[in-house]
């Protein structure tokens, strides 16, 4: 597990999702009593080549500090490796599709949380990604599943009518936030 670069960018981040964990029962409010997300995420950042197992939150509810913490550093920016906490919301969102898909899926990251500077990169590149997308507030992930279809997958997101859901088959990728329900 590689870590921050720099102390002042491991406090920052420390700082914020442990204000985060202020808030735990609003990301489990999202979601019916029984059909809880698993707390568990299996991931794979396509970028990087880095791996992830965890178990991010018990059944209590209770999230785990030290597996938030190694999420947000898979979930970084592969373009500067600036890190910067991913909204618990958006990670229970992410399992709870997995959940309904099986929950034993390796996800493959696209992209978690991205810089200004590189969000800035891809705008004069022209991609056509939102200036201010939620993915600079680590509140967007851009993911596929290898042996489901991305229909399915978009169909699965878009069941839970929690947050946004964007398709893009073209890329082979659906984005799903922690924004408000919507659609693209």
């Amino acid at each position: 597990m590689h870590r921050p670069s720099s102390r002042r960018s491991f406090l920052k981040v420390s700082l914020l999702t442990t204000l985060a964990f202020l808030r735990p029962g609003k990301a489990l409010a999202n979601f019916p009593a029984e059909n809880q997300p698993s707390g568990r995420l299996n991931l794979y950042n396509i970028h990087t080549g880095e791996k992830i197992s965890t178990i991010y939150r018990g059944q209590d509810g209770q999230y785990n500090t030290q597996a938030i913490n190694e999420l947000n550093w898979l979930l970084r920016c592969h373009y500067t490796n600036e890190q910067h906490p991913i909204a618990l919301q958006t990670l229970d969102f992410l399992d709870q599709v997995n959940t309904r898909l099986g929950c034993t899926n390796e996800i493959h990251v696209i992209s978690g949380y991205r810089s200004p500077k590189y969000n800035e990169y891809l705008i004069s590149q022209g991609h056509k990604v939102a200036k201010h997308s939620l993915h600079l507030e680590g509140r967007a992930i851009d993911i596929r599943i290898p042996g489901t279809a991305l229909a399915t997958l978009h169909r699965t997101a878009l069941s839970l009518r929690v947050g946004g859901v964007g398709y893009y088959p073209s890329e082979d990728f659906v984005h799903i936030d922690s924004g408000a329900f919507r659609t693209w």
